[in-house]
């Protein structure tokens, strides 16, 4: 437990620091934000309207928009992640990278984007569908699979930034260059998960608190700002985490088919980030 923590601490400070020197990177997750938010909200007036899912049952054009809900909900995901991680793939080269560098990058990748995205969907919605008829034992494997296609794509948006491939083909370079640099035990991402999870709560125990304490001295107004400060803060630790994790992907793509750690890590730190078989 406490080596993994040290290995998160490392990983966050390596990947910081090359947050730090183009803060602009935390644009792109925030866009994205705001954009999954207008698409959630575009879907539910046509949802709530026709009554699509009431009854616990899903009819053919409930599963057709549900379809295109985790479709438009993912390409605007990895697009935003696309530009994010080509801007710093541009700072990992030694460039100076803008938000409109990245955005022309993924805009160059629209049609592989939505490929990728269409894969994403078509997975997300069969592991939905089955855990919902799975009994207890059924959900937990169900997870554990969708965990192992969040490990094994987790290359897959670097790849299709560097690389003129297609999905499928970003998909599988994806897991083969996992699976022979550092096996299928990756504790990159849990690191940052586990690190970031303890921050998220120590900012809503804080929030509460917060909360609580105005209520008590102002009413409900001072309450309310403070219930607009706690959510700013949690949103703000989530945009943090986005883009670490976005640097982190196109850094250790970067490493795994260089062998060489790219400008602001050093070796050992990625290496570190990896538990060994």
């Amino acid at each position: 437990m406490f080596d993994r923590l040290a290995r998160s601490w490392t990983l966050v400070k390596a990947s910081a620091a090359v947050l730090r020197s183009d803060k602009e990177l935390l644009l792109f997750p925030v866009i994205s934000g705001i954009a999954t938010l207008l698409v959630a909200a575009s879907f539910a007036v046509p949802v709530i309207g026709l009554r699509l899912f009431e009854g616990g049952e899903i009819g053919p054009l409930g599963a057709v928009v549900g379809f295109l809900f985790y479709l438009c909900q993912y390409f605007v995901i990895f697009f935003f992640n696309t530009a994010l991680v080509g801007a710093a793939m541009i700072r990992l080269e030694g460039g100076d990278p803008t938000v409109a560098d990245g955005l022309r990058i993924a805009r160059s990748k629209l049609g592989v984007i939505l490929g990728y995205a269409a894969i994403a969907a078509t997975v997300g919605l069969l592991l939905k569908a089955a855990s919902e008829r799975a009994g207890a034992f059924g959900k937990i494997l169900i997870g554990l699979l969708g965990m192992a296609w969040t490990v094994g794509t987790f290359l897959v948006v670097p790849i299709l930034v560097t690389r003129d491939v297609g999905p499928i083909d970003a998909v599988k370079e994806s897991m083969t260059l996992l699976k022979r640099t550092w096996g299928e035990n990756v504790a990159g991402n849990v690191g940052i998960g586990l690190a970031f999870g303890l921050l998220t709560t120590a900012v809503v125990i804080v929030s509460i608190a917060m909360v609580i304490g105005a209520a008590a001295l102002g009413g409900g107004k001072l309450a309310l700002v403070a219930v607009v400060l706690a959510v700013i803060a949690v949103a703000s630790v989530a945009v943090i985490q986005a883009a670490l994790s976005g640097v982190y992907s196109a850094a250790v793509y970067r490493y795994a088919v260089d062998g060489q750690a790219p400008q602001g890590f050093a070796g050992d730190q990625l290496q570190a980030a990896f538990r060994p078989k």
